[in-house]
């Protein structure tokens, strides 16, 4: 039997706040990029950095992934996501085709202390989330 996987797992900070929009069927979606970071030492010794962005979506489809990404992500929170590699294309204003790249996630967790959102809002506790000490690093 064949058989496919189309999966990414990533572990990055947030660069910005989430984005809630609406789109015109009435579903709602979050949108995050997610940057991770590889660090290595060049051939001359010197540190070296790269570090990727990640384009994440949350459907609404998924109320409690999409409810937490809601309520208490925000910039520079450290998180876990799960979920699909998606390819798409679309049309600019001028009549131009270009492509993006995303991540549907399916599962997103908090690593460590999450709560962008909370910060700005003043409120200062959030719900355990399930799987999150398994995440955490080894002190």
């Amino acid at each position: 039997m064949s058989r496919c996987l189309n999966k990414a797992t990533l572990i990055g900070y947030l660069g910005a706040d989430p984005e809630i929009r609406t789109i015109s069927s009435g579903a709602r979606v979050a949108q995050f990029s997610l940057g991770t970071t590889r660090r290595w030492n060049g051939r001359d010794g010197k540190p070296r950095e790269k570090t990727q962005w990640h384009r994440v979506l949350v459907w609404d489809s998924l109320p409690a992934t999409f409810g937490f990404v809601e309520k208490y992500l925000g910039k520079g929170d450290r998180v876990y996501v799960e979920g699909e590699i998606d390819y798409r294309s679309y049309e600019t204003d001028s009549g131009d085709t270009r492509w993006t790249t995303e991540i549907k996630a399916t599962d997103v967790l908090g690593v460590g202390e999450t709560g962008g959102a909370e910060r700005r809002s003043g409120r200062s506790t959030r719900p355990a989330v399930a799987g999150e000490a398994e995440l955490q690093p080894a002190l």
